[in-house]
Order: structure tokens, then sequence, then C-alpha cells
């Protein structure tokens, strides 16, 4: 006689999962409720932040900004630095903005500053000046290196020099590498300043600073 094989009854098995399902959902039916709830709240929390305040705020920024900017291509730097009494000015922009006010603004409170002889504070803005743009960042750098040579703090200056020139393979490197080679003559550093001159003279021969390497050259060479 053949063997009877038992036979599995799956219907069974389906309806007790089906009933621990329901006393799951059943159980954790209240925190699963408040956890959907909280996800649409901090969402919601997250989409007013953004186009009921720091758009706003970032579109106010701008205007106040575009005034300021009007002044500094004029080379009005107080008046760009701290407004007109109608328009603010890029230091109040900062302090009353913060980080909705963009990058930017910081660099143009650090020239503000340097240019007004102001070099602690010109130091403190562009140090906060943080851009993708290599050839702007490296002009930071530069200002904070001409910052640190009016405080007469060369070997700093010189470090902020060399940092400049480093940061970006532009043309603009050997206006830096210009400034680095006269903090090395102010320290007495004859022989590195050569060395940055004769760099300036191999890679920037077609720069304005290429072109007049040879007398600062000539001025030092034994």
């Amino acid at each position: 006689m053949a063997k009877k094989t038992k036979q599995h009854q799956p219907e069974g098995t389906v309806a007790e999962a089906l009933n621990q399902t329901e006393q799951l959902i059943e159980k954790y039916k209240k925190p699963l409720l408040y956890s959907v709830i909280a996800i649409v709240v901090i969402a919601g929390a997250s989409f007013a932040y953004q186009h009921l305040y720091r758009k706003p705020r970032i579109n106010e920024a701008m205007a106040q900004t575009f005034v300021a900017e009007q002044y500094f291509r004029t080379d009005s730097f107080a008046l760009a630095l701290n407004g007109d009494g109608n328009a603010l000015g890029f230091k109040q922009i900062i302090e009353e903005y913060g980080v909705n006010s963009g990058e930017a603004v910081n660099f143009y409170a650090g020239i503000c500053e340097l240019q007004l002889g102001n070099f602690e504070q010109a130091i403190n803005y562009l140090k906060k000046y943080k851009s993708e743009d290599l050839i702007m960042q490296a002009r930071a750098l530069c200002n904070i290196g001409d910052a640190y040579a009016g405080l007469q703090n060369n070997k700093e200056a010189l470090n902020y020099y060399i940092k400049a020139a480093k940061h970006v393979d532009t043309p603009f490197a050997a206006a830096y590498l210009l400034k680095a080679g006269i903090m090395y003559e102010e320290l007495g550093e004859i022989d590195n300043a050569l060395k940055v001159y004769d760099e300036i003279k191999t890679k920037y021969p077609q720069t304005v600073e290429g072109y007049e390497i040879d007398k600062y050259i000539a001025r030092i060479k034994p």
C-alpha cells in the first residue's frame, strides 16, 4: 500500500499570521500614529521655515546688499560697511541676517575694513569667507595677508600670500608671489625671495609681474 502523506492546511497558517498581524497593529496603533503625525509636523515645519521665513529673509538681505554693493563699487567703503542711514551696510546686514546674508557679504565687509585701515576686523571677516570659487577664495587669502602686513605681522602676511598663490594656478598667482617675495626680503630671507621671483619669471612671464620681475631679481641678486 502506498504510504499516505500528511497534508498541511495552509489556511490555518495564513489565518494565524493575519491574526498576529492584526494584534500587532492594534498594539502599536497609537505609536505608529504618533510617528506619522511627528513626520508630518516636521515636514510642515521645514517647509514653513524655508518658504515663510528663510526665503523672505534671504530676499531682504539681497535687497539691502544691493545698495551696499553700489557704494562698494564707487570706493565709498565707510558707507558700504556702515550704511547711509536708510540702507544697511555690510556690517549691519551680517548682524541682522546672519547666514541668510550669504558668504559674499563677509568678503565685502572684510575688504571695506581693510581699506579703512581696520586690519583686525578685516581679518575676522575674511576668515569667515568660504567660497567654492577658487579665484575669489585665493583673493580673500591674499587680502588676509594684506591685513597682517598692515599689522606689521610679516610672517603671517607671508604665510597667507603663499597660501593664496598655491590655492589656484592662474596668472593672478603672480601678484601673490610678488607680495610673498617682498615679504621674504623684509624678513631677510633673500634666497627664498629669489626663488619666488624666479618662479614668477618661469611660470607667469606674460603677466605684469612677469614683465617687471627682472628688476626685483637684479636688486637683490649677488
